[in-house]
């Protein structure tokens, strides 16, 4: 025989381990029909109808797990935070490599001892005014600097850097890394927040931690993290676990965000919508310019034609104008009134004409004068023998009166 396979060691695989551990807890009676108290959370009800929870005490938690079929008869559905005794047995989960507890009654034991303190402190605090919105600090809406206490190897800080990045690039990060979980996150909390308050002085702090259960986050419950964020200078933006969970700290800040990446973009403007704000404000901008320089054209239009109305020159240009216009109807008037005088001095004259010894010469008759140069009018002006000129159209002639003959009048009744 070799020696060699004598002291081969066996070599066990994965699935072979982890049958075997889930055999030895499958035997052993004392934790195949128990009961366990404890206080439940991270409860989920997914389609399947299934209950998966925690059950936690102080120190140590454990995974547990109804099946459907056991869910249905329960009267309801237990809460986070809730005391309860829980019936079942302890069996592995090969597929995880985890031991769990397997469920098939659930009673209720009352409030759980961490929800009671958390109760307890919430109510200290709100009578001391600690959660009055009226002492709550404003959210700067253009940062230039965003302080983040969270864990400086958890996803939520990746969250809430990526998410500033994306949204408001401009502003500066600066991490006050601190313990998110555990008995000293308390402290290093409230340590992170002074660093902030007092070395960095941002103009808002993120304090962040991912979704988890309510021993996980009960840092955040801690008073002393409380009342350093209630007197902390600087606002205080908290986005801890998920939208449902709930701690002291979310009451206490100035702003409660629902996760960490929310509380990033509470923190900061959009971008895209800034770009868009400010081409709105441009646009304005510019239509507000064109108003008012439209408006002060006007203005001036007015005010220069007004100037010139006053101006001397324009003033003797327009009188000069209105004496071109007065001398030009003057002359109209002048002309018109020498064509009224032209046409009755034409009418005259031919009237004159008509009536001048010439005229009457034409038209077959004579002028008699007497020597002196009379004209002799009546027969009464020529005596026998009398010398006399008679003028003719075409020459005039001498003669002498041999006789008179007066005309007889006769009288008429």
């Amino acid at each position: 025989m070799n020696a060699q396979n004598l002291f081969q060691e066996k070599y066990w695989s994965v699935t072979e381990l982890t049958r075997h551990i889930k055999k030895i807890l499958e035997n052993d009676n004392t934790i195949q029909d128990i009961w366990v108290s404890g206080e439940i959370s991270n409860i989920a009800h997914p389609n399947s109808g299934h209950l998966y929870f925690t059950l936690k005490d102080r120190n140590c938690s454990l995974r547990c797990v109804m099946w459907r079929s056991d869910v249905i008869r329960l009267p309801r559905l237990p809460n986070d935070g809730e005391a309860i005794d829980i019936h079942g047995k302890v069996s592995v989960y090969e597929a995880g490599g985890q031991y769990q507890f397997y469920v098939n009654t659930i009673q209720s034991a009352g409030e759980g001892e961490l929800y009671k303190e958390f109760l307890i402190l919430k109510q200290k605090l709100e009578n001391e005014g600690l959660f009055s919105e009226e002492i709550k600090q404003p959210i700067p809406k253009w940062p230039h600097s965003i302080g983040i206490i969270t864990s400086p190897t958890g996803a939520a800080l990746r969250d809430i850097i990526n998410t500033i990045t994306r949204r408001y690039p401009l502003t500066e990060v600066i991490i006050s890394p601190s313990l998110v979980q555990g008995v000293e996150a308390p402290q290093s909390i409230v340590d992170a927040i002074n660093k902030l308050n007092h070395l960095a002085k941002t103009d808002v702090i993120i304090v962040a931690r991912g979704g988890g259960s309510i021993e996980d986050l009960w840092a955040f419950n801690s008073e002393i993290v409380a009342r350093a964020i209630a007197n902390s200078k600087i606002p205080i933006i908290c986005g801890i676990g998920h939208e449902t969970d709930f701690t002291i700290a979310d009451f206490v800040c100035d702003l409660r965000a629902p996760t960490p990446t929310a509380a990033a973009e509470l923190a900061t403007p959009n971008r895209e919508e800034q770009i868009e704000y400010l081409l709105d404000l441009k646009n304005n901008l510019k239509n507000e310019i064109k108003k008012i320089v439209s408006i002060e054209k006007q203005s001036f239009y007015m005010n220069y034609q007004r100037l010139l109305s006053q101006n001397p020159l324009m003033m003797i240009q327009s009188n000069s104008q209105k004496i071109d216009i007065l001398m030009q109807n003057m002359e109209k008037q002048i002309n018109h009134n020498f064509l009224i005088k032209k046409t009755y001095l034409n009418g005259v004259n031919q009237k004159l004409i008509s009536l001048s010894p010439e005229k009457i010469l034409q038209r077959g008759y004579t002028i008699v004068t007497r020597e002196d140069g009379q004209i002799a009018r009546s027969i009464n002006q020529v005596t026998n023998h009398d010398h006399l000129n008679i003028i003719f159209i075409d020459g005039e002639a001498k003669v002498q009166v041999d006789e008179i003959h007066p005309k007889q009048r006769s009288n008429i009744v």
